[in-house]
């Protein structure tokens, strides 16, 4: 199983999840994102999370994917399967329209298909062109928080279980080389161009490989929507989807939402990737 997070994600967060899943006999490997996590950044600012190209991610994914299977290819190991939470989940679908990867099955949760934009997807794009676009793009798009302009706390955009993003802050404090803040102005042109071109990329129709959506209804991260849009393009699609009871970040929400989640993930991995 390679599992990728989301834009400033570090997998430690995830510890919990996997050791659900390395209960269940799956080996488990997670990297992180150039510019973020404890990988090295690309921005004199070590807290502004900026790329200069989508590309890079996808390039980064292409190169890692051929290493890891080629590593196992000499054991007797089971299906490979690839995760994506958010930013992650972008990616990993694009990765999968490039031919980048070809798992045995695919799991997008809250992926990042859209931005959740007050203003849409068209204007919200053309906006940070003008107001990003100039001078020097790596520098942060806003002050803080994981978009502007919001009433919410961050903990109200992520999870409503507060020991869960308690847990983030303690590898936060733990590990400060870890933390991100908020992304560069490049980082969202880039968002906004990336998910525009996948939304009508018509190798999507023609997907092989089996894909589960969890989706957030209420998500004020991502566009729920645009998601759910792009589910109804693949070819073998499920969708499971929850309302206000869930932010975004569905694995580590409260009890009920992420027990279901797991349970609906691991319900779809072992009817279609095989051991």
């Amino acid at each position: 199983m390679l599992f990728q997070g989301g834009r400033g994600d570090i997998f430690e967060k995830y510890l919990e999840a996997f050791a659900h899943w390395h209960a269940l006999g799956w080996s488990i490997t997670s990297f992180d994102w150039r510019g973020q996590g404890g990988s090295g950044r690309l921005s004199p600012d070590p807290h502004v999370g900026h790329v200069d190209d989508f590309q890079q991610y996808i390039d980064d994914f292409r190169a890692f994917w051929a290493d890891w299977v080629a590593e196992d290819a000499g054991r007797e190991g089971g299906p490979h399967v690839a995760l994506g939470h958010s930013m992650g989940g972008h990616l990993l679908l694009r990765a999968l329209a490039e031919g980048a990867a070809q798992p045995d099955a695919a799991v997008l949760i809250a992926p990042m298909l859209g931005l959740h934009s007050p203003v849409g997807a068209t204007l919200g794009e053309r906006l940070a062109r003008m107001l990003g676009g100039v001078g020097n793009t790596a520098r942060a798009a806003w002050r803080g928080n994981e978009r502007p302009a919001t009433t919410e706390t961050r903990q109200a955009l992520l999870t409503k279980d507060t020991d869960r993003y308690e847990d983030e802050i303690f590898w936060q404090s733990s590990k400060p080389e870890l933390l991100l803040g908020p992304p560069s102005w490049r980082w969202v042109i880039e968002a906004f161009a990336s998910t525009r071109r996948l939304r009508v990329d018509p190798r999507l129709k023609t997907l092989g490989v089996p894909l589960l959506f969890v989706i957030a209804d209420d998500d004020k991260l991502v566009d729920p929507k645009a998601a759910l849009k792009i589910a109804a393009k693949v070819p073998d699609a499920r969708v499971v989807r929850f309302g206000k009871e869930s932010a975004h970040e569905i694995l580590r929400e409260a009890d009920p939402v992420r027990n279901r989640a797991i349970g609906e993930i691991d319900i779809f991995l072992s009817s279609r990737a095989q051991r």
